[in-house]
């Protein structure tokens, strides 16, 4: 459910996003509905960390303008790489999630020209604070994570061919317990030799966000999964 501030609806890309021959360039396709641009291998793998995310409900690339002046007074506008959305909650507490206004920078590349950038993240982050939005600067160590090296594990099973009768009982058995390991499924629906086939069957679950576990966590037979929820 979104409120009005957070429907993403509100906000479209202000700037396309061209080919360019000196760096990586495409689309990320998002759960089969749109796609995401990005214009460099980290903007790619931070949309697919957030496409994975369930509590994502929306990535939009380049979505304003902001008018700033460099270190040396020169009037310019800066354009943020995403916004991102989240889905917001109706929980007891009236716990909401801010949109995150997000610049993507290798770690390498803002060490060393930080002072020349600091006046513009200074004025996106106004703009962002003016919008209800937080403001994030996203480099290799907070994208490149494990969780993400699972993610990227994962999609390997995005479109293995399974048995929709044997996810049904899986998701079944998730449904009455709650959160089990992934080795009780295993014991129970896919015994003896089976057991490999079980565990690609598993792993496509979570691949395709009907199952979910602690992404951050070593994926193993000890992980613990339970039904997905959006």
């Amino acid at each position: 459910m979104f409120n009005r501030r957070d429907n993403p609806n509100l906000m479209r890309s202000v700037r396309k996003i061209p080919t360019n021959r000196r760096s990586v360039t495409g689309f990320v396709s998002w759960r089969g509905q749109e796609s995401v641009p990005f214009e460099s291998t980290l903007e790619r793998d931070f949309v697919l960390r957030q496409e994975f995310n369930l509590g994502v409900a929306s990535v939009v690339s380049q979505p304003c303008h902001v008018p700033f002046a460099t270190r040396s007074g020169v009037k310019s506008v800066a354009t943020p790489d995403y916004l991102v959305y989240y889905k917001v909650r109706d929980d007891a507490l009236g716990m909401e999630h801010k949109p995150m206004l997000v610049e993507v920078k290798p770690r390498e590349d803002w060490r060393r020209d930080w002072r020349e950038w600091l006046s513009k993240w200074v004025a996106i982050r106004r703009y962002a604070r003016e919008q209800g939005w937080v403001f994030r600067v996203m480099d290799e160590t907070r994208i490149r994570t494990p969780a993400f090296d699972n993610i990227m594990f994962l999609r390997r099973y995005d479109d293995l061919d399974v048995c929709q009768q044997q996810s049904a009982a899986i998701l079944e058995d998730l449904g009455e317990l709650g959160a089990v390991s992934i080795d009780y499924i295993l014991a129970k629906h896919f015994g003896g030799s089976f057991r490999a086939q079980g565990i690609a069957h598993i792993w496509h679950l979570l691949a395709t966000r009907k199952v979910d576990c602690d992404i951050c966590d070593p994926l193993n037979d000890e992980t613990t999964i339970w039904v997905a929820h959006d």
